[in-house]
């Protein structure tokens, strides 16, 4: 707000307070929310450190699982035995709410199934091949989570900074210019007050002559 565009009157000086107690109170509101973004940032921080764990093990284990079938089997047998699936998984996406912050939350069924549900039968397969089966239905439903907590963690953070954002220009730019209009004001009031008193000395000394 530029000085000079302000006009020095009492009435701006009453809506000028206004102002500053409402940016207080939103700049406090702020530090508020932004607080608990970043506690809550930080909790599923150290559970998606988990997950990405987890993930990388299964991961690992499902290669190693899958080489060892394809050993015993040949990768022909087990190709073929996984173009034998029935049904795919399915994901369900739906939202719920981190203070103000919509984030995803995925749930999915279908991912693990009995060996009758796998389609490939018990005949002709063995337990090479019912093992890679388990570790790679293990490593998707952890995919699955980590991708919801890495992205809840995004959105998280996104927040985070916006929010950062507006406290930062309420503390250092907005809440500083009005507190300075104010004192601006209140000056050139105490002026107009002290002028208006030396006129009024002037005409009555006047008078007086």
């Amino acid at each position: 707000m530029a000085q000079q565009d302000v006009k020095p009157t009492r009435s701006e000086l009453i809506q000028l307070k206004k102002k500053i107690k409402l940016s207080e109170s939103g700049h406090k509101l702020l530090k508020m929310k932004r607080d608990g973004l970043i506690l809550e940032f930080f909790k599923i921080l150290n559970e998606a450190r988990n997950v990405r764990t987890e993930l990388d093990a299964a991961f690992a284990k499902s290669t190693e699982q899958i080489n060892l079938a394809s050993a015993v089997n040949g990768m022909v047998a087990v190709r073929s035995t996984a173009f034998t699936a029935k049904e795919s998984p399915e994901i369900q996406l739906s939202g719920h709410n981190i203070m103000g912050v919509v984030v995803p939350k995925i749930s999915s069924t279908g991912v693990r199934k009995s060996l009758v549900e796998r389609g490939y039968g018990i005949i002709g397969t063995n337990s090479y091949i019912d093992e890679t089966a388990d570790a790679y239905e293990d490593l998707v439903e952890k995919i699955i989570t980590a991708a919801e907590l890495e992205t809840t963690m995004k959105r998280l953070l996104d927040e985070i900074e916006k929010t950062k954002r507006r406290v930062n220009a309420l503390e250092f730019k907005v809440i500083p210019e009005l507190n300075a209009t104010m004192k601006f004001i209140r000056f050139a009031l105490e002026e107009m007050e002290r002028e208006n008193t030396f006129r009024l000395k002037r005409v009555k000394a006047r008078m007086r002559d």
